[in-house]
Formats: structure tokens, sequence, C-alpha cells
């Protein structure tokens, strides 16, 4: 400490006046960084994207269109889809329009709503399947987009799955290979009992002798 303070004195830099120095201009490079972020402002007041880890801000327009969530229509889209494929949906239709006719036909001429030829059930039917067949193409959209991706990881997989098969094989392959050059033990037997039969044979004439 003292000879910090000496080396200070003497107009050195201590290592705390360095590491100060060092966080000094730390301190400015954000300063500024902040005053160039604060400069890259457009006239309509939206950042420009000037990173790419930020969201890019959406620019104002004359007619804002109202915001919505894709991913929430899309389920939407394919619950509305599903129950317009079942039967449920065919049996509760037919009694709507079985109770239309019913009340625009048999009731009192002051409690109908649609007179003949009901004009405004053709309306209806007519504005349900123009919504219905955008809603159930999205839907097969998406469930498209799901095969696809589900078909690419099966390719991924059935590709890693050969890889290893081939891998197996050649291992298989050198393993027999490796087996081939070992004596086995029908070999080594083999060997022995000629060994002993030489053996037998030598032995009278070893006797005679």
């Amino acid at each position: 400490m003292e000879a910090d303070r000496k080396r200070g004195r003497d107009g050195e830099e201590s290592p705390r006046q360095r590491i100060q120095g060092e966080l000094r201009k730390l301190r400015e490079s954000r300063g500024r960084d902040a005053v160039r972020q604060q400069r890259a402002e457009t006239a309509h007041g939206t950042a420009v994207r000037a990173r790419l880890d930020q969201p890019r801000t959406a620019k104002p327009s004359l007619f804002a269109l109202p915001a919505y969530d894709p991913e929430a229509f899309g389920q939407l889209s394919e619950r509305i889809a599903r129950f317009l494929g079942t039967g449920r949906f065919i049996v509760w239709m037919t009694v709507v329009i079985i109770v239309w006719v019913l009340w625009n036909t048999t009731l009192p001429t002051s409690a109908r709503f649609d007179q003949y030829p009901f004009i405004f059930l053709t309306l209806v039917l007519s504005l349900q399947a123009s919504y219905a067949a955008p809603l159930i193409l999205l839907a097969q959209n998406r469930q498209d987009d799901r095969d696809r991706v589900n078909m690419e990881q099966d390719r991924g997989r059935a590709e890693r799955s050969i890889a290893d098969t081939e891998y197996l094989t050649r291992e298989v392959a050198a393993l027999r290979q490796g087996l081939g050059e070992v004596a086995t033990r029908d070999f080594v037997r083999s060997e022995l009992q000629s060994l002993l039969k030489e053996l037998e044979e030598r032995q009278p004439a070893a006797e005679v002798l």
C-alpha cells in the first residue's frame, strides 16, 4: 500500500488508479453507444434495427390493421374445421334448418322473420360456406406443414439408422476377419491330436534303439 501511494505521489499510476481508469473508459464507451442509439431514431419515432439481437419495430402506417396471434388463429381454425367434419355438425345444422323452416311456415305471419323462399336462410348458409372453406384450407395447410416436418424428421432418423447399420456391418465384417486369423478350439484340438499321434509313432522307434 505504501509503495502504491509512493508511486502515485511520484506520478506513476497505481493498480487501483489503472482499474478506475479502465472503468471510466468503459462508462464513456457505454455512454457513446447510448447516444448513437438515440441518434438512430427515425422521423416516425421508431428506432432503427441497428443490432441483429433486437426485434424490428413496426413502422406506423396510415391504415393500421388489427394485430392478432397467427398461432391462436390457426388453432381456432383447426378446431372449427375439426367440428365441421363431424356428424354432430351435420345433425345440428339439420335441426336448425328444420326449425327455421317450420318457424317461418307454421307460425302466424307476424311472428315470421324469413318468408318463403327463405332468402335470409340462403344468405346465412352462403356466409357459412364462404367462411368454412378458407378455415378448412388454413387447417389443411397447417396439417401439411406438420406432416412435412414429421417427414423430414423421419427421413433424418432413417438416414441415421442406415448409417448405424452400415457401421455395424463393417464392424461385424472386421470381427469375422479377425476371428479367421485366431486359432479356434477345434483347430488347437486337432493340432494336439496330431502331435500325440507323432509322439506315439516315435515312442516304439525309441524303445527299439
